[in-house]
């Protein structure tokens, strides 16, 4: 890619304004599609068929994309055989088949750095002592190719010797919890967890317990499993207001991203919205017509990414709602767009979204 691009991290990942981010993406997103048009014969016939081939736009909105899904049914890959370093697999939850994402070397420091970039911004830049709202059995001996396995030990990477407050049956050890806190009630800690376990195995859980612990010094970073806390009459206000009253916790960052794009996450501010950063962007698209809808519009979210390089999963358009609710003007100070994820469309609604494309 451009020397730009090599030397994005040294620039604070929320610093540029929406002209400079744009003529970046642009270049570079660009570059992206060429290269995969060029690397990738599937990526290149459903470019050919879907959009009329080499005309990539001259905008951002004018890039093409593909749906998310076309991941678990085609190993798609933009580099040789010899040069791949490891798969990735979406969860494939709810009898779903999983995706499958091939990485080289290259697409897997790139994640890497990027999601340091991004959580630096949050965790202060140091590796805190953390709790991992999990079973230690999640990191068998497949957790490298799991997204959930996969996230636990990326996320690991900013922790102190992690601690898994969960056991097999992913009840909590509460002896293990109490002695975490106790050891560390002095300093900031890094609590991680994907967000149904948070709920069921460490609020509700606990609140059958006679348990009671200060968990005001833990910065909590959480992701993942929103439809089932919406299946429970569970909203993200609430879901805050609980760890507040229950643990004294008032630094809680949600965060979105998938296994498709990983490393590119988008994380919550303190005034409680979803920020893209420097690495990655989004557009809102209309689920029906599937053109560009304007801030503080509802429609499918499309995830742009600078980091896929050995798989053309650069530009996506996921099956979840999201809505843009401003750029360059949130009350946090961060530059860039920033969201809101509305939730996911029925299954017989997002066949009728691939059918389109």
């Amino acid at each position: 890619m451009t020397d730009t691009m090599d030397n994005i991290f040294e620039i604070a990942p929320y610093s540029m304004t929406r002209a400079e981010k744009g003529t970046f993406l642009q270049r570079n997103l660009s570059e992206l599609t060429q290269f995969h048009y060029d690397r990738c014969s599937e990526y290149k016939a459903m470019i050919n068929a879907l959009f009329g081939g080499r005309n990539f736009g001259a905008s951002i909105g004018e890039l093409p994309y593909l749906p998310v899904s076309v991941f678990k049914e085609h190993r798609l890959k933009s580099i040789p055989d010899e040069d791949v370093f490891k798969y990735m697999r979406s969860s494939g939850t709810s009898g779903q088949i999983p995706s499958e994402i091939v990485l080289d070397k290259k697409t897997a420091n790139l994640q890497t750095k990027g999601l340091t970039k991004t959580l630096n911004s949050v965790l202060g830049g140091q590796r805190l002592p953390m709790l991992v709202v999990d079973s230690e059995g999640a990191m068998g001996a497949n957790a490298n190719f799991s997204a959930r396995g996969a996230a636990i030990r990326g996320f690991s990477m900013f922790g102190r010797r992690p601690v898994f407050a969960l056991d097999h049956d992913l009840k909590p050890d509460l002896p293990r919890i109490k002695r975490f806190f106790d050891q560390h009630k002095d300093k900031a800690v890094f609590v991680f967890g994907f967000t149904f376990l948070i709920w069921t195995s460490l609020c509700e859980a606990l609140a059958e317990s006679d348990l009671k612990i200060d968990m005001s010094n833990a910065i909590l970073l959480h992701g993942g499993g929103w439809k089932k806390l919406i299946n429970k009459a569970v909203p993200p206000t609430a879901f805050k207001e609980r760890l507040k009253q229950q643990f004294n916790i008032s630094r809680v960052h949600d965060y979105y991203g998938m296994v498709e794009q990983t490393g590119s996450i988008y994380v919550e501010c303190n005034a409680g919205h979803l920020h893209c950063s420097v690495f990655n962007d989004i557009l809102i698209r209309d689920t029906i017509s599937l053109e560009n809808k304007n801030f503080g519009e509802e429609g499918f979210i499309q995830t742009l990414s600078i980091f896929p390089y050995s798989y053309p999963g650069h530009s996506l358009l996921t099956d979840d709602l999201g809505m843009l609710l401003g750029e360059d003007d949130c009350p946090c100070g961060r530059k860039g767009k920033y969201f809101r994820v509305l939730g996911r469309l029925a299954e017989a609604e997002i066949r009728g979204c691939s059918d389109t494309l």
